[in-house]
């Protein structure tokens, strides 16, 4: 197997921006908005902030695609659970 070789990601770069998204979703939290338009911001800005970090500590960005679908493929079968359990709270 041939090593790639390429530029190492910006750590501090990357933790300052999970920490700006941080306090945005602490900002975000205390708005007086529908609860349904909140849960939706923060959802996206919590999958906006695991994309990062899976991105870059976990290196999937320099991976080819066969490790990258492996590291994918279980997201469809957690946002079921996670809705059914959803489904049964709020039933």
């Amino acid at each position: 197997m041939e090593q790639v070789k390429h530029s190492h990601p910006n750590y501090i770069g990357i933790w300052v921006a999970l920490a700006v998204l941080t306090g945005i979703e602490l900002g975000v939290a205390f708005l007086p908005w529908s609860k349904t338009t909140l849960i939706l911001l923060l959802i996206g800005l919590a999958v906006w902030k695991a994309l990062l970090v899976a991105l870059y500590f976990m290196h999937l960005r320099f991976e080819p695609n066969r490790l990258r679908i492996l590291a994918i493929a279980p997201l469809p079968l957690a946002v079921i659970l996670v809705t059914a359990v959803i489904t049964e709270y709020f039933w």
